[in-house]
């Protein structure tokens, strides 16, 4: 049998953990007695610094099952960080982890699902909203214009897929590999290759409390995503100073031109060449040099991504 840990990390999280953890215990309790996962298979809350009472409960869990997993980060390093500790910690001690959020909204009755298609050979499977009848019109019009920008600046996302799945060890082992310090799990996973498949799912409404992603730390998420996994931004900032520039030139050669047929403003030529040709040669200088920037911007940072108080963990009698 495999062992499957479930990674979820969480902030401030004291509000839904008593419904989640509930819910995710009878699913793992029922796989484990029909025998589809071993009994060294766990749930793993990843508390990010939390400011509330959430690792307290999280230890209260531990000790009344084992079954519960805590790891406690130092401080709040970014859901992507606190989920990138969960998979590096899973790696050594699960078969396979399947990552998903602690607010319920993901549908945890498709977790067998994705289990069924890790047994059958996929490496990475992962949650994709069936519809997004439950968003507003403005969320889903923003969404749907997330995933065309990050596509069109080179991160291959996948569409209407969050951070909702299953990865394989040595799935993980090769994720483990990406040195970025500035995570983009929903770009770099798609990067490892292997075996993939998909499960849809219906996503749900936030079961309490509220959403740790609105608008403003979505927009920051997005431009963090583009800025970790693609240096289009500096390309176009290039391409736009020599636009600039080409329109400088051919606005020289209409003055002159109108010089030539007397129809000028003494000084206004010069003024507006100058003011032209020099921001474009700026922008120009701008983009070249940002090329080298964002390309050692993109490999030689190796600050640590978190760092780790404390784990709790208890090994089950058969992995002794």
């Amino acid at each position: 049998m495999k062992t499957i840990w479930l990674v979820i990390p969480c902030y401030n999280e004291k509000e839904v953990l008593p419904e989640t953890s509930k819910q995710l215990q009878g699913i793992m309790e029922d796989l484990i007695k029909r025998e589809k996962i071993s009994k060294a298979s766990r749930i793993v809350f990843v508390n990010d610094g939390s400011k509330d009472t959430t690792w307290e409960m999280i230890t209260e869990l531990h000790r009344e099952n084992p079954l519960f997993t805590g790891i406690n980060l130092a401080h709040n390093r970014g859901h992507q960080n606190a989920l990138f500790a969960g998979l590096m910690t899973a790696k050594e001690y699960a078969d396979a982890a399947i990552s998903l959020d602690a607010d319920l909204q993901d549908d945890v009755a498709a977790i067998e699902q994705f289990i069924d298609k890790f047994l059958a050979g996929k490496d990475i499977v992962y949650g994709v909203r069936s519809t997004r009848e439950t968003d507003t019109r403005f969320k889903r019009g923003t969404a749907h214009a997330f995933y065309k920008v990050m596509n069109a600046m080179g991160a291959d996302t996948l569409e209407d897929h969050a951070d909702y799945r299953l990865m394989s060890k040595r799935a993980l082992e090769a994720l483990s590999e990406y040195g970025e310090v500035n995570l983009f799990l929903r770009g770099i996973v798609p990067t490892i290759g292997y075996e993939t498949d998909v499960v849809y799912y219906q996503r749900h409404e936030r079961f309490a409390g509220e959403s740790k992603y609105p608008l403003k730390k979505m927009l920051s998420f997005a431009v963090e995503g583009i800025t970790s996994f693609s240096i289009k931004p500096i390309r176009m900032i290039t391409g736009l100073g020599v636009l600039l520039f080409s329109v400088s030139v051919i606005m020289l050669i209409y003055f002159l031109v109108l010089w030539l047929l007397g129809h000028t403003v003494a000084g206004w030529t010069t003024i507006v060449i100058s003011v032209w040709g020099i921001g474009g040669l700026q922008l120009l200088a701008l983009g070249v040099i940002g090329e080298y920037i964002g390309k050692a911007y993109l490999e030689v940072k190796h600050r640590p991504r978190y760092q780790i108080e404390s784990v709790l963990y208890q090994k089950e009698k058969e992995e002794e």
